[in-house]
């Protein structure tokens, strides 16, 4: 049986007030076997998880969104969490 794995790094530089500073976040998943991969648990539970939030009314937006605003990635996100799907971010002053 395979198993597959996604590795995920985000680097974003950034000034604040003359200060440079960059934040990098990362995150790694890996599949159980060729039936339960890291791509269904990245992509099938985050969209699973917001169908639910929208149907007990969590997410209460009307229209069509993307994942960018708070309203949804937030609480996806720390759904998430309790299937071991977490972010590691860092920051440092450059």
């Amino acid at each position: 049986m395979g198993k597959d794995m996604i590795v995920m790094m985000h680097e974003i530089e950034y000034e604040i007030g003359g200060k440079k500073s960059e934040a990098k976040s990362t995150l790694i998943a890996k599949g159980v076997n060729n039936l339960r991969t890291a791509m269904a648990k990245t992509v099938g539970l985050p969209l699973g998880i917001a169908a639910r939030l929208i149907l007990n009314g969590t997410i209460n937006l009307t229209g069509l969104h993307i994942p960018t605003r708070k309203e949804i990635y937030e609480p996806v996100l720390k759904e998430l969490e309790h299937y071991d799907i977490t972010f590691q971010e860092t920051k440092s002053v450059l």
